[in-house]
């Protein structure tokens, strides 16, 4: 075997293939094995040989202790379990001795690192090796010629490797080796984790009116592993439909549509399509609503500013909002014809020198493309007052109804203030009539003096006939008016 040297020691590797069953010089791998008490049974004749040379001492080693040093490194541990299947060689474990790593989970592009741990090591060589096999670090020394992978740190307990710029070709099991009797592993899975795009957000349509429903659309495409999706409008939760799609080299895209029924308050909502994925944060995208609705109207009291009466004026102005902005503003009279003076300015009224034939219900009716809506006025004119009121500095609500049915009536303070001063007038007789009837009225109480006075023929005899010493006489009542 022809061996290549090269100065300052290192490992010089040459991949060649026996295809006649030998090795050069007639020295086979079976036999170089053998020579080193590693197995007694052949190798493959095919099996690839990787040779070069190793400074040991001074020297370099001959071909065949070389060949075997290399397929000793490369391949001792399929050959050492083809040997124990055979029963040819007996196993011993290093008691107290154990191999650790861990798996990592590391973000396209960033560095991860591999840990193989060594407890109670005896100077056993410790090596890593990547998915296919291939030795990445053997002791503190880097056959492969990745120059991503780093040593980190080299010791008898520990052999720690970065890889920088990971990419989704460097996904796999990794293998740390002890060169034990037998030799140990410990396996790190590299999971590669890709983020997903900006998601996009679509609506099924731009504008909804309320009570309509909605549909939007969430996509968060190139993720792995497939990423989650969330629906929030304002503070509430909504619950959406996923499908997830494989797209290629396990990468996922995934879709979420929701649907809702929307009101008047949800104009200008917002609503966020939330990503979930251990490899980003905060990532989502928003949309805010927006809601047609048909108008909201209520009518407004300018003059006056207490009750109706008689020979006033009232002004009433109809405040409606909607969207799209109310088109149409018009006032009526439920079941009658407005009074034949009445003014009509956009959205006021305005009726002048009132009297009793202008009660009734005044409407204020506005519409827009969604629909319309109104609000109601009960007018109720008073007599004229007699006296001049006193100015009072607090207003009177004099709103007399809302929009829709069980609305407030106004209420006349000077009725109730009536009822109350007949009650307490009539109070205040009843206590005056019981007082002096318990006035009069102070009981009864019995004498001597009237026993037995029916019976007697004078005064004398009526009192010796008495209670001790005027006998059998009856009780005679006394009262004092």
């Amino acid at each position: 075997m022809d061996v290549q040297q090269r100065a300052g020691g290192g490992i010089v590797y040459e991949q060649k293939t026996m295809n006649d069953g030998s090795s050069p010089r007639g020295v086979g791998p079976e036999h170089c094995c053998r020579d080193l008490g590693t197995c007694q049974s052949p190798m493959p004749c095919e099996m690839p040989v990787w040779v070069g040379t190793v400074p040991i001492g001074g020297k370099w080693l001959p071909s065949c202790l070389l060949s075997a040093y290399n397929l000793c490194v490369f391949f001792c541990f399929p050959l050492i379990i083809a040997c124990a299947a055979k029963g040819a060689a007996e196993t011993l474990t290093v008691e107290g001795q154990n191999l650790a790593t861990d798996n990592v989970s590391v973000i396209e592009g960033e560095t991860a690192t591999i840990s193989c741990r060594v407890k109670n090591n005896d100077d056993s060589v410790i090596q890593l090796l990547n998915p296919n096999r291939q030795t990445i670090y053997f002791k503190d020394v880097r056959p492969l010629k990745d120059s991503r992978f780093q040593l980190v740190n080299f010791s008898d307990n520990e052999l720690r490797v970065s890889l920088s710029n990971v990419s989704l070709s460097d996904e796999g099991r990794y293998v740390c080796q002890v060169y034990t009797d037998p030799p140990q592993e410990a396996y790190a899975d590299i999971t590669v984790l890709v983020p997903p795009g900006s998601p996009i957000i679509e609506s099924r349509e731009d504008v909804v009116s309320e009570g309509n429903e909605t549909e939007l659309t969430c996509t968060a495409m190139g993720s792995k592993p497939a990423a989650s999706i969330r629906w929030m409008k304002g503070e509430e939760e909504l619950t959406g439909e996923t499908t997830v799609e494989e797209a290629y080299d396990r990468m996922y895209t995934v879709t979420s549509r929701v649907r809702f029924a929307v009101t008047k308050e949800d104009d200008g909502a917002p609503v966020d399509c939330v990503i979930d994925h251990p490899a980003a944060k905060d990532l989502l995208a928003q949309r805010h609503l927006e809601v047609q609705y048909k108008p909201e109207v209520k009518i407004v009291v300018t003059y006056p500013e207490g009750l109706t009466r008689e020979g006033d004026n009232l002004d009433l102005t109809c405040i409606a909002e909607g969207k799209p902005h109310p088109h149409q503003i018009n006032w009526l009279r439920v079941d009658e014809d407005v009074p034949p003076h009445a003014v009509v300015t956009g959205s006021d009224l305005y009726i002048e020198n009132l009297n009793k034939s202008y009660n009734g219900t005044y409407r204020c009716v506005a519409s827009n493309a969604v629909g319309e809506a109104y609000d109601d006025y009960i007018l109720y004119v008073y007599d004229a007052p007699t006296t001049i009121p006193t100015p009072t500095t607090n207003p009177v609500n004099t709103q007399d109804s809302r929009a829709g049915e069980g609305a407030p009536q106004k209420i006349d303070h000077a009725v109730i203030g009536g009822v109350v001063a007949v009650v307490m007038f009539a109070i205040l007789c009843a206590l005056i009539v019981l007082g002096r009837y318990f006035a009069r009225h102070k009981g009864t109480y019995f004498t001597h003096e009237a026993k037995g006075a029916d019976d007697a023929a004078d005064a004398d005899t009526a009192i010796i006939n008495a209670e001790g010493g005027h006998n059998n006489t009856d009780e005679k009542k006394e009262y004092y008016i």
